[in-house]
């Protein structure tokens, strides 16, 4: 497949593109990168430095691709970080554009925040990306605070999460709750499509590198099935225990070859 993204990018490290894209060419799709923002490492780390790319940068390198005729053949359109009100207009605009020539499938991560932290994000950039991004979408992957916030329902237990992620899924075709709660000590994903649902279950695990759900959103954009998505995940997390970055590229051998994972429920 060609997958188009558009979201933050790093140096060093694996978040946003440069956790999404490895994972996605090391299986052999294509892969188009739009960085929303240009850092050395995590924010995480003690040092970081960067800052966003600006929007008219952007739109520029969208018209010389579509110029050179690569727009038109991609498949799908994942979106991530967007640190400003402008770039979740360039998102929605670029969404319009990429269906005047046919339908590629919008993945929206909504990247908005986390417990315990709360909104990652300025107010008016989130309240954007809930009004003008989000229905667009044909797939959503927000974390469980990120349901919380995009439908202004409780997602602390199975049953609450379950009933915002069938609300959210009313905008949309498809809604993959991550961080879903599955009961004690105990987390999942979460699947609502036009009346199927499914959940994903595994251990909680602590001291997990930064940029799963970055993999996670990126293997939806591809097409691939939620449990093998999950497959791929769970060894990949396995593998990148103790270090400091996910080992994407050390252990590819292992999860790229992954079964999938079986439903829970």
């Amino acid at each position: 497949m060609r997958i188009l993204m558009l979201s933050s990018w790093v140096a060093r490290g694996h978040v946003g593109l440069s956790a999404g894209a490895p994972v996605l060419q090391i299986l052999g799709h294509e892969v188009t990168q739009l960085p929303t923002v240009l850092l050395s490492n995590h924010p995480g780390f003690a040092q970081t430095s960067g800052r966003p790319v600006a929007t008219d940068q952007l739109a520029g390198m969208i018209d010389a691709l579509d110029a050179n005729g690569w727009l038109a053949s991609q498949d799908a359109l994942l979106t991530g970080y967007l640190p400003t009100p402008e770039h979740v207009a360039l998102a929605c605009h670029l969404i319009a554009r990429l269906r005047r020539h046919g339908r590629p499938r919008v993945i929206v991560d909504p990247v908005l925040g986390d417990h315990p932290k709360g909104l990652y994000l300025p107010g008016a950039v989130a309240d954007d990306l809930r009004d003008r991004l989000a229905p667009q979408a044909d797939t959503l992957t927000p974390n469980a605070f990120e349901l919380g916030w995009l439908t202004g329902l409780p997602t602390d237990t199975p049953e609450a999460a379950a009933t915002a992620a069938r609300t959210l899924a009313g905008t949309c075709r498809e809604v993959l709750l991550t961080s879903a709660p599955a009961g004690p000590d105990r987390i999942g994903v979460f699947r609502v499509a036009q009346g199927d649902e499914g959940l994903w279950s595994a251990p909680l695990r602590r001291g997990v590198p930064n940029g799963v759900g970055d993999v996670f959103a990126a293997l939806v954009a591809a097409g691939i099935p939620t449990g093998q998505a999950l497959g791929h995940l769970d060894v990949l997390i396995t593998a990148s225990f103790g270090a400091p970055h996910l080992r994407i590229a050390e252990s590819a051998a292992r999860w790229s070859r992954a079964a999938p994972l079986p439903k829970s429920a």
